[in-house]
């Protein structure tokens, strides 16, 4: 903190909205296992009570619609009240979540869980993107890459150990350690988030793509033709990613390669754990990436590259799944192309519509 010579009123220095952004990306690691860890769980609960597959997936279907239908209303309460509040509300619903779904007994409680668990990931993830927007405007793009990043990779670490959990104390025991680690680490994180304030963050100066000079309330961004399409193409985009993302250990049991062993960049692993572990490293590093590339060669551009990529990837997986090496790397293909949304629709809504209604917009 510094002192200004006239009024002696303390002003933060820059390493504020640093703290404020390294908070926002704990909470999105502690949150990144319950979408990209889910797909561990499918398989042994399916051996456990034979509900099918479908069955179970419709849980993480309902985690996905609790974590994005609901997050223009938790916006809303995160731009009214503060993010402090609703974090850490957030941090207990995914304890909790976990802790249903560990005892589940019955389809509909998993149901439970996966709408539980969502609404706390969709407030984690809001105001983490959002509070980073706000705390940087000068470097949108980089804030929300290295926010969305830590999302698409905080469970690149924790693969393995819930595998190995799983296969050696059972499915439930996972849900309820990782479900308890996860929720402190969120409340944790919480207590210390807020918004700026008036003199916290730099005038935006120029940098290499177009801002808005005006802050578009919810209702004005909902009449411009610009907004429905982005949500459209995010839509479009983000349902080949879940597809990916829900059933890629499915997709190795049936194709025969989960188990088998894979050797890549010196290591050998099994197809499965390796896909994942590489899946989740690459959906977190083409984050800032498509970010530095979007902030040199624009939005668009950006976007044309990386969907282009998106869908090469996943004709590839389907295809060549059946090969071992080729179902790792064409996995990774299809994570490291379809990431980058969450870092490049945040900042290019953050340009077209403003700052001061980001969280909601």
């Amino acid at each position: 903190m510094t002192m200004t010579a006239a009024g002696n009123q303390a002003m933060p220095t820059s390493s504020a909205r640093w703290v404020q952004l390294i908070l926002g990306i704990v909470g999105m690691v502690a949150i990144a296992n319950l979408q990209y860890g889910w797909t561990l769980f499918v398989n042994p609960i399916d051996a456990k009570f034979h509900w099918g597959k479908a069955t179970i997936q419709v849980a993480f279907t309902l985690f996905v619609l609790a974590e994005t239908w609901l997050v223009p209303f938790e916006g809303y309460l995160v731009d009214r009240f503060g993010p402090r509040v609703l974090v850490a509300v957030a941090g207990v619903l995914v304890g909790v979540a976990w802790w249903i779904n560990a005892g589940a007994t019955f389809p509909i409680m998993l149901y439970m869980g996966g709408v539980v668990g969502g609404v706390g990931a969709g407030i984690v993830y809001g105001t983490s993107v959002d509070n980073a927007l706000k705390w940087f405007p000068d470097h949108r793009g980089l804030a929300a890459g290295l926010t969305a990043a830590a999302f698409g990779a905080g469970s690149a670490l924790t693969i393995v150990p819930i595998a190995s959990m799983i296969s050696h104390r059972g499915y439930e025991a996972a849900f309820v350690s990782f479900g308890i680690g996860q929720g402190i680490a969120v409340i944790l994180a919480a207590l210390l988030m807020r918004a700026p304030r008036a003199g916290d963050v730099p005038d935006v100066g120029k940098s290499g793509v177009e801002q808005s000079s005006r802050d578009f309330t919810p209702l004005e961004m909902l009449k411009t033709p610009p907004f429905w399409l982005l949500y459209v193409m995010m839509t479009m985009l983000a349902m080949g990613g879940l597809m990916a993302t829900a059933q890629v250990g499915p997709i190795a049991g049936d194709y025969q390669v989960a188990k088998v062993p894979v050797s890549l960049f010196g290591l050998t692993m099994a197809a499965l754990p390796f896909a994942l572990s590489l899946d989740r490293i690459l959906n977190g590093v083409t984050r800032p990436f498509f970010r530095w590339v979007s902030d040199h060669i624009g939005r668009e551009n950006t976007m044309f590259i990386a969907f282009g990529l998106e869908g090469l990837g996943i004709l590839l997986l389907i295809t060549f799944a059946h090969v071992p090496v080729l179902f790792v790397v064409f996995s990774g293909l299809v994570f490291f192309a379809w990431g980058e949304i969450y870092s490049l629709f945040p900042a290019a809504c953050g340009d077209l519509f403003g700052r001061k209604f980001a969280t909601t917009n």
